[in-house]
């Protein structure tokens, strides 16, 4: 919903801030006091083609902003995937400068003209003798039969969640029948090249986590020869020229005896200390020495750690990977030596999703037609009263390529006058005409679920007494549950105003500007009566005027 429009130097309009509510808002005003400004400035908030002409005479640049609330879930997802952040809010500003140069933002977030107006037109839809009205490409008709078949069987989602379902499947077993196909196609080329290189894996077979291990073995194993080396040093030492530590202590202790005669050796404990040291000495150096790994020479470690990482740069994976790769190629490998099974197995499930397919997208055909049929009875019971009484409706439907959305192309389609056949809708009516049909479109397929603000733009145009009443009532109706915006020339589509805008241009000192406020009371009495009988506003014409306010 529209919530705000804020404008400031857009042709006539130097500054405007305006505030909307839900239900039907009404803009009237004389002619020439600035309404098409008014759709100008919006449309260019909403990301159409800039005009250079829209910036106010003597000013830098122009701008509009739109603020919008409670947006859709559609617009939601446009937002994400344009990567901004989804919210409930959307603001959308435009820039334009006396130099053509145009900018815009989404939440105060630089993007795209091309972003600007995908949400745009997800949150608006304008109808108008110029505008391009969503209804008239023929790729949302489809989608909008689809929204009114929701409402009118309750069935008709399941149905379309089948189809999409059973589609899915089909598609999935063709992708996979093609692949094979492909794969036959290459076998015996690729035959030779898995085998081959299933062999060198399995010979080799990499266990996950093996060339870490083996990384971690042969590091210590490189410490080990060091130890060792380091270990034959200190043993060296222990016995200088050929003599162990033991002999030398036992020669120190003979020629200290002989300084006692009587075989009593006061220095006993002193070489027995020396004895036990040189014992705990050599214990040390054998609880220090590295158990060699039971997996071979460091050579073997190595040679075997190149084979892995020189394997694993060959297939481009990481070590830990080669034994997935193996699994892979032995089931490519696998898949060629029964591909003819494996073809006639896919081709026998194609055949049963296919006709599960087509049971469903026939079932969801037939439903798409009870509700075309249903549109088309209360259009036609619409459009009498808004003067398109000769003017006929339907919706053809015709067959085309299987999609997730069933098998049904829709077309709507419309002829103005008796004899004339049916054409598509955007290549038959025009103008005012256009616009009270896709008024009546409108509301018959107004379900709640459509989020846009709908604005019309002079719908009223060539008709007035109980047509205008009726377009009025229409309108109102469009707008109980969503908002629409109303620019016209009409006493009684202004009569059922929910709020309404009064337009108004004044001149000072050679400035002209544009300014708009909402009225009630009186002020709103006073201006339908004006519609009425122009500028001298009669006590019959305000006697009229409060018999239109709704």
């Amino acid at each position: 919903m529209l919530t705000a429009l804020n404008i400031s130097n857009i042709v006539l309009i130097e500054k405007l801030n305006l505030e909307f509510g839900r239900g039907l808002n009404v803009l009237t005003g004389e002619t020439g006091a600035g309404k098409s400004i008014l759709m100008d400035a919006l449309s260019l908030a909403l990301g159409a083609r800039s005009d250079v002409g829209l910036v106010r005479t003597g000013c830098d640049m122009g701008a509009a902003t739109a603020e919008f609330t409670n947006v859709g879930e559609n617009v939601r997802n446009i937002l994400i995937e344009n990567g901004l952040e989804p919210d409930d809010t959307v603001i959308l500003r435009r820039t334009l400068s006396s130099d053509g140069k145009s900018r815009a933002w989404i939440n105060d977030v630089p993007t795209s003209v091309r972003v600007l107006k995908t949400v745009g037109d997800a949150l608006v839809e304008i109808h108008g003798q110029f505008a391009n009205h969503t209804l008239l490409n023929p790729a949302t008709h489809r989608p909008t039969l689809d929204m009114f078949a929701k409402t009118y069987n309750p069935d008709f989602v399941a149905t379309q969640k089948s189809v999409r379902e059973s589609y899915n499947t089909m598609h999935t077993i063709e992708t996979k029948i093609a692949e094979l196909q492909e794969l036959v196609a290459r076998a015996a080329s690729e035959r030779e090249f898995l085998e081959h290189n299933v062999a060198e894996l399995r010979a080799l077979n990499v266990r996950p986590g093996e060339e870490a291990e083996l990384a971690t073995i042969r590091t210590n194993m490189m410490n080990a020869e060091k130890n060792t080396a380091i270990l034959n040093d200190a043993q060296s030492a222990l016995n200088p020229n050929g003599n162990s530590l033991d002999s030398l202590v036992c020669d120190v202790a003979h020629i200290l005896e002989r300084l006692h005669g009587d075989g009593e050796n006061p220095y006993q404990e002193q070489i027995d200390a020396l004895y036990d040291a040189a014992q705990n000495i050599a214990d040390i150096a054998e609880t220090i020495k590295p158990d060699a790994p039971d997996i071979g020479t460091i050579d073997d470690v190595e040679e075997r750690l190149f084979a892995i990482r020189s394997l694993a740069r060959k297939h481009r994976v990481l070590p830990d990977e080669l034994p997935n790769k193996l699994v892979d190629m032995e089931t490519a490998l696998n898949a060629i030596d029964n591909s003819d099974a494996e073809l006639q197995k896919l081709q026998r499930e194609l055949t049963g999703a296919k006709k599960q397919f087509e049971d469903n997208a026939t079932k969801l055909s037939a439903m798409r037609a009870d509700a075309s049929a249903a549109i088309r009875t209360r259009i036609l019971a619409e459009l009498p009263d808004l003067k398109l009484g000769s003017a006929d409706f339907m919706v053809d439907i015709t067959k085309t390529a299987p999609s997730a959305t069933g098998m049904d192309d829709v077309m709507f389609m419309i002829k103005t006058n008796p004899g004339m056949p049916f054409a598509p809708l955007n290549k038959s009516a025009s103008g005012g005409e256009l616009a009270r049909f896709m008024l009546a479109l409108r509301v018959v397929l107004a379900g709640g679920a459509d989020s846009h603000t709908f604005v019309f733009d002079e719908i009223d145009t060539g008709i007035s007494g109980a047509t205008a009443s009726a377009v009025g009532a229409r309108l109102n109706r469009l707008s109980e549950h969503g908002q629409s915006i109303v620019i016209t020339h009409s006493a009684q589509v202004a009569g059922f105003a929910d709020r309404h805008y009064k337009i108004s241009k004044s001149s000072n000192n050679d400035k002209t500007t544009t300014s708009v406020v909402e009225i009630t009371g009186d002020e709103r009495v006073n201006e339908i009566a004006r519609i009425i009988s122009g500028a001298d506003i009669t006590p019959e014409s305000i006697a009229t005027a409060k018999t239109l306010i709704k």
